[in-house]
């Protein structure tokens, strides 16, 4: 794929996808060749807005396909594991939309299976990959606030009572935990670079049987910390603050962030600011486009290893709640 472009299909025709199928068209060396959702009305419908020349009502012709490299898998949560196996057993790279999968299990079996066909696979956790976090992973691997001690994050919205909102079905994949409190859980990951040795939380679960928000606190080797909320039925200020020995990083909006700043003890401010015009998925595309240029099999901003960490910590959270999916 080194000397030609690079051919996507996007599965699933939904406010996801369509932001990312926007984001994709500033991208170089690429094509948007196919669409495939359920709906034949809809595939068509995505298809003539972002120009893609072939639309699909069902998955099983998409994923035979072609000409299709890389699929964007932009289905809701429950059908993401179905969707990437039949794309990786077809030999199609995968970049899975976060949550990679509702549980953990579910995701080592799309791992092992993305091993087993020698087949790229990523998490689309697009935060990983916008330029005011690449700086924040700079300063801190720079030590620029000395040893890191405490995380806090916070990523929460209120969509109101609407029982029959996606958020709030639970058969759908609803809830707090996968649809908001991963980027905090991810975060946090990032920073530490493991997984808490302890998990203390709480969860309200509300009248659908969903975890309408959330707050936990985990604890790492050495008393560091991570405190972080996330909730789909409670406005918060989302933003990240990380605190080390020697000053701290401040991330506003940080699951979409734009600027960063850095506040030493020894009074010095720096502050970083990306003036970029599209949303900020074209990253993580690019990311995936630049592993598979390179033969990789994973990125190694996100490694399928953490990936599959994160769907732990998480199973580990609902267990806690006492919430299945």
């Amino acid at each position: 794929m080194a000397d030609r472009n690079i051919r996507w299909g996007i599965m699933g025709a939904g406010w996801i996808s369509g932001k990312f199928a926007s984001d994709l068209k500033h991208a170089q060396g690429v094509e948007l060749v196919a669409v495939a959702s359920q709906s034949a009305e809809r595939a068509k419908s995505f298809a003539a807005e972002y120009g893609i020349p072939r639309a699909y009502d069902n998955y099983e012709d998409f994923a035979a396909d072609p000409d299709i490299d890389i699929v964007y898998i932009g289905t809701l949560h429950p059908m993401h594991k179905d969707c990437a196996l039949r794309c990786l057993r077809a030999g199609k790279a995968v970049l899975c939309e976060k949550p990679f999968t509702m549980n953990a299990a579910e995701a080592e079996e799309l791992i092992q299976t993305a091993r087993e066909n020698n087949v790229f696979l990523m998490e689309a956790m697009w935060t990983r990959y916008l330029p005011a976090i690449v700086q924040v992973r700079k300063w801190i691997e720079t030590g620029e606030i000395g040893e890191i001690k405490s995380v806090t994050a916070n990523f929460s919205f209120d969509i109101g009572w609407q029982p029959e909102h996606r958020l709030l079905n639970k058969e759908l994949g609803g809830g707090s935990l996968l649809d908001a409190g991963i980027y905090p859980i991810s975060f946090a990951s990032m920073v530490f670079g493991k997984q808490p040795d302890r998990i203390a939380s709480s969860a309200h679960i509300g009248a659908t049987g969903v975890d309408e928000r959330f707050s936990a606190l985990f604890v790492y080797d050495g008393d560091r910390t991570a405190l972080l909320n996330g909730g789909v039925r409670l406005m918060m200020r989302n933003e990240a603050y990380i605190y080390g020995t020697s000053g701290y990083i401040h991330v506003p909006n940080f699951l979409a962030a734009r600027e960063a700043f850095l506040r030493r003890a020894d009074g010095a401010d720096i502050s970083f600011k990306d003036k970029r015009e599209t949303r900020g998925y074209l990253f993580e595309a690019e990311e995936a486009m630049r592993c598979l240029r390179e033969g990789l099999l994973e990125s190694p901003v996100m490694p399928l290893a953490e990936t599959l960490e994160i769907m732990r910590t998480m199973d580990a959270l609902r267990e806690q709640w006492g919430l299945e999916y």
